[in-house]
């Protein structure tokens, strides 16, 4: 695949501001005792790796609005902090078996000692913030906890969505469900989040943050599908994760909610059958046969044609939102997001 130039940005701008939490990360993450029960399992997820995408739209969002980096990593400090938080808890409840290449934190340290890292690091991510109201004033750290709040919600809303459509095996899903439990569960912390927090902390006057909203969700959106299609079609050495653990998992993806509408009255049945026990009991036979359905019915297209909608619905509210800012490579960063969400590999 040819890598633009707006690519190519991206991906300079993904290391850079990644390697500027990371290193802001270490003074949040100390090497102390107990290590090995707590402090090494912490630290485990911030630096396995990652693309950063969350942190550096929060500091690229509040320099497009004047912020210097000072200014604005505690924000994307405790973004990211609880970003791994959120994750060590997912694979847990997803019972998932890779992570950036590796073994989940429970299949190495077991589950209890997991579920305190996962406990820790959510704490653990108030506190940048907190230490930055002697820079940014009490009153900015304030409302950027109540931003926090709202994301927590809605966060936690999704994941319940998610979780329960999977107990109850709720197949007969709408995409309007889909959007909404991705806009819940994924678009406030992937991107509604760190474009509020960027464009709070650089604007430093009140801002009307409910414009963000659209902008994230396209964003976000197009980026969960692309995340669930690579979950099929991936290279699993550049994935990072299980390849059809979604699958395994029995996730309400777009594209298990599409073949579930065009499938025949039979296929349906054995549809609800495979996905009715839980994982272990699920058989590699089955996955493959789902697999192969969605294939026969064109979903993986399906999906991939609304995500390439998303990320262009996303370019539109970008000129909307930043069409009048001065440019340079913060902006263009945001600028070419929606295209890279979905050519990522």
């Amino acid at each position: 695949m040819t890598v633009t130039r707006g690519g190519i940005l991206v991906r300079e701008l993904l290391d850079e501001y990644g390697a500027l939490t990371r290193s802001a990360l270490r003074r949040w993450l100390p090497q102390q005792q107990p290590r090995s029960y707590l402090y090494d399992l912490a630290a485990d997820y911030p630096f396995r790796g990652g693309r950063m995408m969350r942190p550096s739209i929060c500091i690229a969002t509040a320099k497009i609005f004047g912020a210097a980096n000072d200014d604005v990593l505690p924000a994307a400090c405790g973004i990211e902090l609880l970003h791994n938080a959120l994750l060590i808890h997912d694979d847990i409840e997803d019972e998932s078996q890779e992570r950036r290449g590796r073994p989940t934190l429970q299949r190495l340290a077991g589950a209890p000692l997991a579920i305190n890292a996962g406990d820790f690091l959510a704490f653990l991510s108030l506190r940048p913030l907190l230490q930055a109201r002697e820079r940014l004033g009490a009153r900015m750290v304030l409302r950027m906890f109540e931003e926090l709040d709202r994301m927590a919600q809605e966060t936690a809303e999704g994941q319940a969505l998610d979780l329960g459509w999977r107990r109850d095996n709720l197949i007969q899903l709408r995409e309007t469900d889909y959007l909404e439990m991705v806009l819940k569960k994924t678009c406030w912390l992937a991107t509604i989040l760190p474009l509020r927090l960027g464009a709070l902390v650089g604007g430093r006057d009140p801002l009307d943050l409910e414009h963000f909203v659209r902008f994230g969700f396209f964003l976000g959106a197009a980026f969960q599908i692309q995340d669930d299609l690579l979950n099929l079609v991936g290279d699993h050495q550049h994935y990072g994760k299980e390849l059809s653990g979604d699958l395994w998992e029995g996730k309400r993806t777009l594209m298990l909610i599409r073949l579930f509408e065009r499938a025949n009255p039979d296929e349906r049945e054995r549809i609800r059958e495979v996905l009715a026990p839980p994982r272990e009991q699920r058989t590699s036979a089955s996955v493959q046969w789902l697999r192969k359905l969605m294939d026969v019915y064109g979903c993986i297209e399906y999906a991939r044609a609304l995500a390439h909608g998303l990320a262009g619905a996303a370019v539109h509210e970008f000129e909307l939102l930043f069409g009048d800012l001065p440019d340079g490579r913060d902006l263009h960063f945001l600028e070419s997001l929606p295209r890279w969400v979905i050519e990522r590999a």
